[in-house]
């Protein structure tokens, strides 16, 4: 069982607030906000940093109980959660690496085998990150995973010529890793999973900015964080018609997904109501 405060607080009108924030408004207690800069790994800790690190959690049981209290009252206590459990059970580096491709900008454009390349370059790129513990942008930016699918270099100085690839990329085993997912890549082409990314009917992508719009109000109107409600991927799948769309049940469905399929449908529109926000009206298709 996970519990998340930040998460939590964005059901209750925060956004992505910290620690300190978070007890200052909802227990009066002010904490101290310690060295950003301390190093953690060095031994022994000093007495501050050990009054720091106790400090840390010594109010998080009080601080679950209130906003457990205020969460109940809204409605809101399973919603949270829901949304702590997929927390927990989130890949790691939140993606999948034989996947991470397809997340990439400008993918489509790649012929297959140069997609072959880009999705085993980006899982090494996925499962190195994870090894070191450091996110995948730092390992190697994603221009150079775009940069090396259209080039596809065989050796290391045709690797330094990619757009992207500084003097880290070219240098021991990295450089060796990379070559080897080149190799790899080369000898396996691909093609974009059936109903991934942001491929929509369209008919249908004048709706995404649409919807966004409403679900940015109804996320004001509740109090609730507008990154815990969608995400554009989201809206996508939810619009592409996914089986598995998050906007399709639980919490979310509730919420958003009637609304959303009345606007779709033509049976509702948005109206700006006066007051700096926007209203969902029924109407009556011609």
């Amino acid at each position: 069982h996970l519990y998340d405060t930040q998460l939590a607080a964005g059901f209750l009108g925060y956004s992505t607030p910290s620690l300190v924030s978070l007890l200052q408004s909802e227990l009066r207690v002010t904490a101290g906000k310690g060295d950003r800069l301390t190093d953690w790994l060095r031994r022994p800790l000093s007495a501050d940093q050990r009054d720091y690190a106790a400090s840390d959690v010594a109010h998080l049981l009080q601080l679950q109980d209130t906003l457990d209290a205020k969460l109940a009252a809204e409605g809101r206590a399973e919603w949270v959660a829901d949304a702590c459990e997929e927390l927990r059970t989130r890949p790691v580096s939140g993606t999948e690496p034989d996947l991470a491709w397809t997340r990439l900008k400008d993918v489509r454009v790649l012929k297959p085998r140069a997609r072959g390349v880009a999705r085993a370059v980006a899982a090494w790129r996925e499962r190195r990150a994870m090894a070191i513990d450091s996110p995948v942008r730092q390992v190697l930016p994603d221009l150079a995973i775009l940069g090396i699918s259209q080039k596809q270099p065989t050796t290391v100085a045709e690797l330094g010529q990619c757009r992207g690839v500084d003097d880290r990329h070219t240098r021991g085993v990295i450089a060796t890793d990379i070559l080897a997912a080149v190799r790899e890549g080369m000898a396996n082409e691909a093609s974009m999973p059936a109903g991934d990314g942001e491929e929509l009917d369209r008919s249908l992508r004048p709706a995404v900015t649409l919807v966004s719009a409403w679900v940015s109000e109804v996320a004001r109107q509740r109090r609730i964080d507008t990154a815990l409600l969608a995400t554009r991927n989201d809206l996508v799948a939810f619009l592409r018609g996914d089986t598995d769309a998050r906007l399709a049940t639980g919490w979310r469905g509730e919420f958003l997904g009637e609304g959303i399929r009345r606007l779709v449908a033509g049976q509702a529109a948005l109206t700006f109501d006066g007051r700096g926000g926007l209203s969902l009206i029924d109407i009556t298709p011609p």
